[in-house]
């Protein structure tokens, strides 16, 4: 996996949020915060890119569940010096309930699916209300793997990390002096208790980052990954995951 030179990627991304704020006029942002690596990535680029002063974060909850990410959430904001009369807290408890109450069939899987939806229906209504962009946290092995919620998690004004693999991630955040609490966790999108992404996945983040780059980067093909001495059985529940992704990348048909 190609390692990232950390201060000229940041430089980089710093001139990306900036310049995509002055080309559509717009000074101020906000961002969902849910005291992960990639928020806490983003948050800390928008304040370096536009300063603290310009950049809202939005703590989006649904009541008691992962109450550790909303502290670890507090733990960025308040590094960053981000005044706190500039951040905002939503509970979408009421507003995913109020949804899901239409069907008592629905499982964690779908449900976690609302609740991503119901983040960005909150998050683009602010952006509306305030006339704000609106900043996502998504990285390149998540869009890759598939990993997010069609307009939900994927949906953004201003995307500074779609290219940016997770472990250049850890890199990135290093640099930029994201608080160890946030670097040492386990990556979760907090849907429902004790989910961690990799858990769902059934493999690292480490491994997949590995696979990702050869296809990816390197072109290589499944049968050349695995003869390159990668275990078939990972590779192949690595490749189940990117052909959702593909199926994502494809919807909607247009005529």
């Amino acid at each position: 996996m190609k390692s990232i030179n950390p201060q000229k990627k940041s430089e980089e991304l710093v001139r990306f949020i900036k310049k995509s704020c002055e080309r559509e006029k717009i000074g101020n942002v906000l961002i969902g915060v849910s005291g992960g690596v990639d928020s806490a990535t983003s948050l800390s680029l928008a304040v370096m890119a536009i300063g603290r002063e310009h950049v809202y974060p939005v703590l989006l909850p649904y009541g008691p569940l992962n109450t550790q990410g909303t502290k670890d959430a507090w733990i960025v904001i308040d590094s960053l010096k981000i005044p706190h009369n500039q951040v905002q807290t939503v509970d979408i408890r009421p507003l995913v309930d109020s949804v899901t109450a239409y069907d008592t069939t629905i499982d964690d899987g779908r449900k976690g699916n609302i609740m991503a939806r119901m983040r960005m229906i909150v998050l683009f209504d602010l952006a509306k209300k305030h006339n704000f962009l609106v900043v996502g946290t998504e990285n390149r092995t998540e869009h890759l793997l598939g990993y997010y919620t069609r307009f939900g998690d994927e949906a953004s004004d201003i995307e500074p990390l779609r290219n940016v693999y997770k472990f250049q991630i850890y890199e990135l955040a290093k640099y930029l002096k994201v608080p160890k609490e946030i670097l040492s966790k386990s990556p979760t999108a907090g849907l429902w208790e004790n989910q961690t992404d990799e858990g769902e996945f059934g493999f690292s983040y480490k491994v997949a980052d590995e696979i990702l780059y050869l296809h990816t980067e390197k072109k290589l093909t499944k049968k050349q990954i695995i003869e390159g001495g990668m275990d078939k059985k990972v590779v192949e529940r690595v490749w189940w995951w990117i052909d959702r992704g593909l199926l994502k990348d494809r919807l909607p048909y247009k005529s």
